[in-house]
């Protein structure tokens, strides 16, 4: 049967896959609206495990709480290219993901994956293979995680290509301390908590890369144990979150910032994630 550029356009704006594809799909399903719509989703299938090898660095990563702010999460949904990446469907697309998650309070990404799609009928996983027939890209959920605790705060930063998300442990209106705390994450990059948090791996390597600076430096070898130590001390105020310089006031540390909004006012946890 014959196929109208009305029919073709119908099935662009449900699918939002490309004329001659609409075209293609409503030719061979004849003119079946709902045959056609299978068949396209058919083809991002079989797109989805043809670009299964191709890097997909390029994305956005949101963060998002619910809405009293007692849980929240982080994403990274990834695309081939930043030309998709700031396509206005892609940053809807992505949206789309972040509020399922919220909604759903999916505690990992294979649980978000299996999850519907708030509204619809519909798992993520489905949604997002009928998206690599779209675009021709590959699309992967390929960092996630749910924060939850009394007051939890999320912050994108401007362009999408960082977020942060951070756990306070009181409840409240901290909705200020929660953002300044979470831009402090998203620019500064703390590798923890506070220096409890650090593993000991990571401290050793510390202590071993002190005393060979030092010994380098020509210091005599009963001081390289103090002097590494010193050293570990400056990457603990540097590295951990609670103990950096707060970057509104470096005058106070970020734990005397919340100390003095109020008092034992501390962070949970955090999680900061970018794109390289």
């Amino acid at each position: 049967m014959a196929i109208t550029a009305s029919q073709v356009n119908k099935l662009r704006q449900k699918s939002g896959a490309g004329m001659m594809d609409c075209k293609k799909a409503l030719v061979e399903a004849d003119g079946d609206f709902e045959k056609a719509i299978d068949l396209l989703r058919k083809t991002g299938q079989k797109m989805a495990a043809k670009r299964g090898d191709k890097d997909a660095k390029e994305g956005l990563v949101l963060a998002k709480t619910n809405d009293d702010n007692t849980a929240g999460v982080i994403l990274v949904l990834n695309c081939e290219t930043d030309f998709v990446a700031k396509n206005e469907n892609f940053v809807s697309f992505a949206d789309e993901i972040l509020n399922t998650a919220v909604a759903n309070a999916s505690k990992t990404a294979e649980e978000l994956l299996a999850s519907n799609v708030t509204g619809k009928d519909q798992s993520v996983a489905d949604r997002i293979t009928e998206e690599i027939g779209k675009n021709g890209e590959k699309i992967q959920v390929s960092e996630y995680q749910l924060i939850e605790s009394p007051s939890v705060t999320a912050y994108n930063h401007p362009g999408n290509r960082i977020a942060s998300i951070v756990a306070l442990s009181n409840g409240g209106d901290f909705a200020e301390a929660g953002r300044d705390v979470a831009m402090q994450i998203a620019a500064m990059s703390p590798i923890a908590v506070n220096k409890e948090g650090v593993d000991q791996a990571t401290i050793d390597r510390e202590i071993e890369v002190g005393k060979e600076q030092a010994r380098e430096s020509g210091k005599p070898e009963e001081m390289l144990e103090k002097i590494a130590m010193g050293k570990l001390n400056k990457f603990f105020k540097e590295s951990t979150l609670t103990e950096q310089a707060f970057i509104k006031d470096n005058k106070k540390s970020v734990g005397q910032y919340l100390d003095g909004i109020k008092s034992g006012l501390t962070v949970n946890s955090f999680k900061r994630m970018a794109l390289d």
